[in-house]
């Protein structure tokens, strides 16, 4: 009740403002689980993909977003307790392996699951190697495996930003992957990479983006080290 009541007071003005596009919405199934696996470009992905959909969908949140402070932060935080967004803890040497313990249990009750394969937001817009816990899901729920390519959300609100501006976003939703027997028959940890490995081949085909064969967060650990000692490197 709560996730359809956030639809009807955000739907409208997510439209009237950034007029998104969605293509490709008939590839989500109408009942039953399947993994919605997109690029990562901004915070508010995880809003205007579930808001333009007719079902539910879950996202994978950080535990300090339920909980921050300021406007924009608790507007955030009742977005996702409304919508019954799944929290997660990144702390201790399990917590990754026990959220998608946790995502694999929704989709087993037959819940639509979204995911970002890069495992964070891309520090620069570019497209950056999907980690394995895609793979994994796809692997242990055998359920649908959907690109989606998230378009424009990244100028609408670039990491670091607290306000959103004006612009134009575009959501492409891809038809279900199939993965060949060679890949489902592989070795458990080769057979997980290969499957993220295509799954970010057809994200990027969806949103034209250039690829980094490099995780993201390798990436901006990078990028910390090399800033200078007295100067952060901007939130991303």
């Amino acid at each position: 009740m709560q996730y359809q009541l956030s639809r009807v007071v955000a739907g409208p003005f997510l439209h009237l403002i950034w007029r998104p596009k969605v293509t490709g919405a008939e590839h989500v199934p109408a009942s039953g689980g399947a993994i919605l696996a997109a690029n990562h470009l901004s915070v508010i992905d995880s809003i205007f993909l579930p808001l333009m959909l007719s079902r539910p969908v879950t996202y994978s949140a950080k535990s300090e977003y339920f909980t921050a402070s300021g406007p924009a932060a608790r507007l955030w935080a009742l977005y996702l307790k409304s919508t019954n967004q799944l929290r997660m803890d990144r702390d201790g040497p399990r917590a990754a392996q026990d959220t998608l313990e946790a995502a694999l249990a929704l989709l087993q009750a037959g819940n639509l699951f979204g995911i970002y394969p890069e495992g964070t937001r891309s520090p620069d817009g570019r497209l950056y190697r999907g980690r394995p816990g895609v793979g994994w899901l796809a692997l242990k729920s055998g359920l649908p495996v959907i690109p989606v390519g998230m378009i424009g959300t990244r100028g609408v609100l670039p990491p670091g930003s607290v306000m959103p501006r004006p612009g134009r976003i575009e959501i492409r939703i891809g038809a279900r992957l199939e993965f060949p027997p060679e890949v489902l028959a592989a070795p458990p940890g080769k057979a997980r990479q290969q499957i993220a490995e295509r799954v970010m081949t057809a994200i990027r085909e969806l949103t034209g983006q250039e690829y980094v064969h490099t995780f993201a967060s390798d990436h901006k650990a990078a990028l910390a080290a090399a800033a200078p000692p007295n100067r952060k490197p901007r939130r991303s």
